[in-house]
């Protein structure tokens, strides 16, 4: 093997675990994530020369990684949430199905409103989600605001927002 492919390869066994739930958390399934993945390291490896050069190899990954997400949403034009599950009675979640719940919630946001997830659980800067996208701070700003508020209508539905503030105090 050559050392660009060594080296890629290296890259994308240490980044393939944190895209996948990047991309899980985007599209909110896990074959689709795992679909994600591969299309983005796939285009990765094709440009790898041009993109190893740049100390931003993270940064790229996560931008191609956003736009082959937004192309899949594009070429699928359904509006369907996939989940794994049928839906239930509603109850009380106890704080171990707290994650279930989110992640549900998370699904329910329309993909421009997912900016939440770069945002709080990538944990990026408001610069960094709006140079991912190639958007402006102020549209990562007001996606950010209606995606929390969404989420939060969301949550207290389903009756979690009381366990959310329990955990997070404790």
């Amino acid at each position: 093997m050559t050392a660009a492919v060594e080296e890629f390869t290296e890259f994308a066994a240490g980044a393939a675990a944190r895209l996948r739930r990047t991309a899980f958390l985007l599209c909110g399934d896990w074959h689709t994530a795992e679909d994600l993945t591969q299309t983005t390291l796939a285009r990765m490896f094709v440009s790898w020369r041009r993109i190893s050069r740049q100390d931003a190899v993270y940064a790229y990954a996560s931008r191609t990684l956003v736009n082959a997400y937004l192309a899949d949403r594009r070429r699928r034009r359904s509006r369907e949430v996939l989940t794994g599950w049928l839906p239930e009675t509603a109850i009380e979640p106890r704080a171990c199905e707290v994650r279930i719940v989110v992640l549900d919630a998370l699904a329910t946001l329309p993909p421009k409103m997912r900016v939440v997830v770069l945002r709080y659980w990538a944990d990026l800067s408001v610069e960094q989600v709006a140079d991912v996208l190639g958007c402006s701070t102020g549209n990562v700003k007001s996606q950010s605001a209606r995606g929390l508020a969404k989420l939060r209508a969301v949550l207290e539905e389903e009756g979690t927002q009381t366990i959310l503030r329990e955990k997070r105090d404790n």
